[in-house]
């Protein structure tokens, strides 16, 4: 095996010519930059530009497969740089009236042909093949970028296609500022071509490419843990197969969202692995998850793994889940759980919906168990590592077999009377677990299994006002100890869906009812609030009432 490893500083003269044939491997990513992104680049250009004429601008590196005297290149890594380029050489040569300019300029775009050395006309960077068409005809084509401006963004087919018409969109209109007359736009092309490199790193072996590619991904490039994983999953599927796992991977990290995909192979890692994480990803997810797969069953990780399991985090997140009888109270917990301050409960949810995703009424016992831990973590504040401990050891007598009985989705003695304890005492100053608890005690009070608020702004609010006027009614109701005994606990808060309003946080009972409780058709959104408004009066015997009612409510719905 030849693993000769080649790097070179390049112009981009020297990069956009028949020396490289660059190709993107169908197991990258799309291409992703967006407008800040693409701006960004143009404007490093351009302070190299006004700087010094003569001073050398380097733009990063690439990483290819290239054999030493061929062109063919795949890009393992400086498809974002490559694509956006190429996209500023398209716009440059479309606004130019310059015919010498504008053929100079697609030449570095396409490959024109040598009848003499037998090349043949070609891009001279081909993308994935789902989008390499639509890059043919609007970036590669003279003129294509024109039209590309005025295409309907809901038209187009791919994230990476509706990307590549915001940053067309972006440098155009850049590019078309007074500043940049015809004469500017060509001194930028002249240092475009002369004076700015790019360090071409070449090996001939995929895994050598590969290695170097992880190296660079561990010191901050923008490169996901996935990237690499589907490198190595779409490389161990041989042609023809691997355009069509492409293109599976691909469609499920679409569906997911770029941001959440990467948190999806951390819940995969921990519905596999059972334990907390102690290594980083790349390691810990190749031994414990790929290693079962690779080399021979790349196809088996994608079609009962990946596809699945992405299916079922769209359907946690998007509350998406159907079935004949049920679904509403599945959908119902999904609500309450993403209303959670972490995403540790997502891995045992997934496994739910991968295991027993046929039957509503399973998942609603299962989502039930897995919500009352979850609340009783919250509220007592366990921190991310036993939490993360509690949870993966319930993974582990799933497992086992133990389904709803497994040890861990019971609460302790001791952990319900701490969850009690705290629920009994002065709710509003723990900041992190109020708005939860109430509103999962409006939701209980209203019948309405998994209610959403669809309100920008939901505030807990005091009934008894913290800091009542002085010789307000307050004042003579509630003296200092009992103020002080009841003022922050449940009996004395509500939800309002408004900012705080510090002037009518304290007027009188009446009034604070009138004007502040009510929503703007005279009724409030909410039924915690809801039954305050029904009190003629408050008092120390109110509030102490509605505190009991509230706390047993709660103690039933979690089963305290």
């Amino acid at each position: 095996m030849d693993y000769r490893l080649e790097a070179h500083e390049v112009p981009l003269h020297r990069v956009f010519c028949a020396d490289f044939r660059f190709s993107i491997p169908e197991y990258q990513r799309p291409y992703a930059w967006e407008r800040e992104q693409a701006e960004q680049l143009l404007d490093d250009l351009t302070e190299s530009l006004d700087r010094d004429p003569d001073e050398p601008y380097f733009l990063g590196s690439v990483v290819l497969v290239k054999r030493s005297g061929h062109a063919e290149a795949e890009v393992i890594d400086g498809q974002q740089r490559l694509t956006t380029l190429t996209i500023l050489l398209a716009i440059l040569r479309d606004l130019t009236d310059n015919d010498e300019l504008r053929s100079a300029l697609q030449k570095m775009i396409n490959e024109p042909g040598d009848i003499a050395l037998a090349h043949e006309p070609e891009p001279r960077l081909r993308l994935r093949k789902r989008d390499q068409d639509f890059f043919e005809k609007h970036i590669q084509t003279a003129g294509g970028t024109a039209d590309l401006r005025y295409v309907p963004t809901h038209t187009l087919s791919t994230g990476a296609q509706i990307a590549v018409q915001a940053n067309v969109r972006a440098l155009y209109e850049k590019l078309t500022k007074p500043e940049w007359a015809e004469e500017r736009r060509l001194a930028l092309v002249r240092m475009l071509s002369k004076r700015t490199y790019l360090v071409v790193v070449s090996t001939p072996d995929l895994n050598s490419a590969h290695r170097i590619f992880s190296v660079m991904n561990s010191r901050g490039l923008d490169l996901s843990p996935a990237d690499i994983f589907k490198s190595k999953v779409i490389g161990s599927i041989g042609d023809p197969q691997s355009h069509e796992y492409a293109g599976r991977w691909e469609d499920a990290e679409e569906a997911v969202g770029r941001d959440a995909f990467a948190d999806l192979f951390l819940h995969l890692r921990m519905i596999f692995g059972k334990k907390r994480a102690v290594h980083g990803l790349l390691t810990e997810f190749q031994r414990q998850v790929l290693d079962d797969y690779l080399p021979d069953k790349g196809r088996h990780f994608v079609d009962d793994v990946l596809t699945p399991y992405a299916d079922a985090y769209v359907t946690i997140r998007e509350r998406g889940f159907t079935a004949p009888t049920g679904a509403a109270n599945v959908n119902a917990w999904f609500s309450r759980l993403a209303q959670l301050d972490n995403n540790d409960w997502r891995p045992l949810a997934l496994w739910a919906l991968r295991k027993n995703g046929h039957d509503s009424a399973w998942l609603d016992q299962f989502l039930r168990a897995l919500e009352r831990l979850a609340a009783s973590m919250h509220v007592r504040r366990v921190y991310t590592t036993p939490r993360v401990m509690r949870y993966a050891s319930l993974l582990r007598e799933l497992d086992e077999g133990h389904d709803l009985a497994a040890p861990s989705f019971q609460l302790s003695d001791q952990e319900r009377h701490e969850t009690v304890d705290l629920l009994d005492g002065d709710v509003y100053l723990a900041n992190k677990i109020r708005k939860y608890v109430l509103l999962r005690l409006d939701e209980a009070l209203a019948k309405n299994p998994g209610v959403s608020y669809v309100h920008s702004i939901v505030t807990v609010e005091h009934v008894l006002p913290q800091q009542p006027n002085r010789g307000s009614a307050w004042t003579q109701l509630f003296d200092a100890t009992q103020r002080k005994e009841w003022i922050h606990r449940l009996g004395n808060l509500v939800l309002l869906n408004r900012s705080k309003n510090s002037q009518a946080q304290n007027y009188e009972f009446a009034q604070k009812k009138q004007i502040y409780f009510l929503g703007g058709m005279g009724v409030s959104t909410f039924a915690l609030t809801s039954q305050v408004l029904s009190e003629a009066e408050w008092t120390p015997e109110v509030v102490e009432r509605r505190h009991k009612q509230l706390l047993a409510e709660l103690r039933q719905e979690w089963q305290l």
